[in-house]
């Protein structure tokens, strides 16, 4: 008996210390379902401009810009898998409420260089921004930051270092450890992440109105962190419920959400927007 406790005591041990060392494989995931891009925003019927934009410790971003009706730009940061080209259902719901769309792949992801990290990823939306306000000549005014997933928090974290026109936060954790507690209520997670991405405690610090769409049905990020993050923000900031899972609510419950957008954007009021279409 004290042979078996042992050996399980060691392999719990192993464990948590592949946890601690692989955290960072298990976070971001770029070859899931792969680095290659499977198609462009031309094949769903948008014409846009291939970019590349260089971070300020020298990497250099691959992404898309798709030019809408209206003179606001949504700048999107994605999930913590695949590349941009998996999201161009998402970039035509934007498309056809006539934003503007830059997306980019973090670094290590798609056609980016470099390794993923926190930090990194932070220089990354850093970058974006420079290219829409620099040399793009957007206004902060213009730029609607949305981030879904894992991008709500580095959407979050850039608004706490700008002043966009508003914030959009979609299927997002409160943090790294939380999460994490979530699905390994078994392991000391949040002793051992080397991962913060703290949305709920970005949000803090945002003034901009901000926009919470989350699933009552995320199997994957509890619906309750959705909740939290709004309950932390500040006024203005509105709350949007969908049904549906993690990776497809936006489109199990397009009416809610496409709707639900809109409302969001005149409250705004921004400009030219038409009709969406459902």
């Amino acid at each position: 008996m004290l042979k078996f406790i042992l050996l399980v005591l060691a392999g719990y041990g192993l464990l948590v210390v592949a946890v601690y060392f692989l955290q960072g494989r298990m976070l971001y995931l770029p070859n899931t379902p792969g680095r290659t891009l499977n198609a462009a925003p031309i094949d769903a019927g948008m014409e846009y401009e291939d970019i590349s934009i260089e971070t300020a410790d020298g990497i250099v971003l691959h992404g898309w810009f798709v030019g809408g009706r209206s003179s606001q730009v949504l700048l999107f940061f994605h999930g913590n898998a695949g590349n941009i080209s998996h999201r161009l259902e998402s970039i035509r719901q934007f498309h056809d409420l006539g934003l503007s769309v830059l997306i980019i792949d973090y670094r290590g992801f798609g056609q980016s260089g470099g390794n993923s990290s926190e930090k990194g990823l932070y220089q990354d939306a850093e970058a974006a921004w420079r290219h829409l306000t620099e040399d793009r000549a957007y206004a902060a005014n213009d730029i609607i930051i949305f981030g879904r997933s894992l991008g709500g928090s580095v959407a979050s974290w850039l608004a706490t270092q700008h002043q966009p026109r508003a914030l959009v936060v979609e299927s997002s954790f409160t943090s790294v450890p939380d999460v994490a507690a979530d699905l390994y209520p078994w392991l000391p997670v949040r002793q051992l992440s080397r991962f913060s991405h703290a949305t709920r405690d970005y949000v803090r610090d945002v003034h901009s109105p901000l926009l919470v769409i989350h699933s009552r049905d995320d199997e994957i990020i509890p619906f309750h962190h959705g909740e939290s993050i709004f309950a932390a923000a500040n006024e203005p900031r509105t709350f949007l419920a969908l049904r549906g899972s993690h990776n497809d609510a936006f489109l199990r419950d397009k009416r809610v959400y496409v709707e639900g957008m809109q409302t969001f954007l005149h409250s705004l009021s921004v400009p030219e927007l038409p009709a969406p279409e459902l």
